[in-house]
């Protein structure tokens, strides 16, 4: 065991580069699209797949855990109760990868291109989870054990919302007892700035939908007397927001969770170039006045954006009519301290209470998503940041996510744990866009990050 102990994690990648880049290769090309049931007994594979895996290298117990939609994989090593548990979860499902057309190389069939490897899923998330599986299978190999205590779950509908997530941890906390989650699905700085966020923004995603006459009816023979639903849909939008971009829904801030003297520290130290944030994407001002904090808005405020509007003739020509229908969808995202079932219903009060005469008003909650903002003083993000800081060469920056990870609030309200985001693709790795690719250097770095930080756990 001496000889075993002195190979580090860099020999064993390096030893061992050919045969992970097949298993990753083979892992990819499972096309585990959860969104089409056209692919699902692709996804039952990807679990089977996985399981076959993760037995390989050396975990005491691996389940497939059937679900009402797709199955979770669950793996566990146990080496002793004086030592902290770790709860690893990833995702095997993958977005559609739609349209071909777009690719430069077949999106399942993993393809290395200027030192990058494209694929479907190779960012989102099955190359970031395997740098966990093959840092597992590095420790097992070279020392006989673990120096922490693993759970694993690898669920195949991240992709269409964890439908069947939160049911799962309500039923199995028991065996999902950990002292912090770890989870790979957040993206780095850029290629040599590794980060780790502590703050997600949660969501209410509702429908608005307003009906005035029975049928279509003609704008000249109606039109000055019947109430239009199109433009009083877009008299209640136009009153969700002021000229500031500032969320007109009474008592919406409320419960907004400041960020601390530190947090805010952090956010600071992210240089954003306002210019170039501009010129990227086209657009000449930014929706509020100015001084604008990108980083502190996009991360610790909320807001509200309509995401679609329907309603009356949108063919080529002209068809005068006041229509009978119009509808639009609207998402708010969330900070820490927001409640989501509170903002769904001062929502639903507000856009009731701006409904004009002569319609019906109907107001749908899609879905909810709670936020969540983790401690950044842990021994665990502490051991985060060293593991990056000794394999990237730097210290990770602290940054905030403005999209939602449900998965990291349930984690804290069914399991009572904190999560530590450590991603290892970057910004421009079109997740969900044709051409998602992975740094292949950062994926080897993923894999010793995750060895290096689960070894300076066990010291701790």
């Amino acid at each position: 065991m001496s000889n075993k102990e002195k190979i580090t994690v860099e020999n064993y990648i390096e030893c061992n580069k050919k045969d992970i880049l097949a298993e990753l290769t083979h892992f990819l090309a499972i096309k585990s699209i959860s969104t089409n049931s056209t692919y699902n007994k692709d996804v039952q594979a990807c679990a089977n797949h996985l399981e076959v895996i993760l037995n390989r290298i050396g975990m005491q117990e691996t389940r497939i855990i059937q679900t009402k939609k797709h199955p979770i994989v669950y793996s566990t090593y146990h080496v002793s109760n004086h030592k902290p548990t770790v709860l690893i979860y990833g995702h095997y499902d993958v977005q559609p990868a739609d349209p071909l057309d777009l690719w430069h190389s077949d999106p399942f069939k993993a393809t290395i291109i200027d030192e990058y490897i494209y694929a479907r899923g190779v960012s989102d998330d099955k190359g970031q989870v395997y740098c966990h599986i093959k840092a597992i299978e590095y420790l097992l190999k070279t020392t006989g054990t673990l120096p922490v205590n693993i759970v694993m779950i690898i669920e195949g509908e991240e992709e269409i919302g964890s439908p069947n997530l939160a049911p799962f941890l309500e039923e199995y906390q028991e065996k999902l007892r950990a002292d912090v989650a770890v989870i790979s699905d957040t993206p780095m700085i850029n290629k040599d700035q590794p980060a780790l966020c502590f703050s997600l923004r949660g969501m209410v995603y509702a429908e608005i939908t307003v009906t005035g006459p029975n049928k279509d009816l003609h704008s000249g023979q109606y039109g000055g007397i019947v109430q239009n639903p199109i433009q009083a849909l877009c008299r209640i939008i136009a009153k969700l927001k002021d000229d500031n971009d500032k969320v007109m829904i009474p008592n919406f801030y409320d419960d907004v969770l400041s960020l601390s003297v530190k947090e805010q520290v952090y956010l600071d130290d992210i240089s954003i170039n306002q210019a170039s944030y501009l010129n990227d994407l086209g657009i000449t001002e930014f929706a509020k006045e100015p001084p604008v904090d990108i980083a502190k808005q996009l991360w610790a405020e909320p807001t509200l954006d309509c995401n679609g509007i329907v309603g009356g003739y949108t063919e080529k020509g002209a068809k005068t009519i006041i229509p009978s229908k119009a509808s639009a969808k609207v998402s708010m995202r969330l900070v820490a301290n927001q409640d989501p079932n509170d903002i769904a219903e001062k929502f639903k009060a507000y856009v009731a209470s701006l409904a004009p005469k002569g319609i019906t008003l109907d107001i749908d909650i899609h879905s909810l998503a709670q936020p969540a903002r983790m401690a950044i003083d842990t021994v665990y993000i502490k051991a985060a940041s060293e593991a990056f800081k000794q394999n990237f060469g730097v210290a990770p920056k602290f940054v905030g996510e403005g999209g939602t990870i449900p998965v990291v609030a349930d984690f804290k309200h069914i399991l009572g744990v904190d999560t530590v985001m450590m991603g290892f693709n970057c910004p421009d790795d079109c997740i969900h866009s044709p051409n998602e690719r992975l740094l292949l250097a950062n994926f080897f770095k993923g894999i010793q990050t995750s060895a290096r930080f689960l070894e300076l756990l066990g010291k701790s």
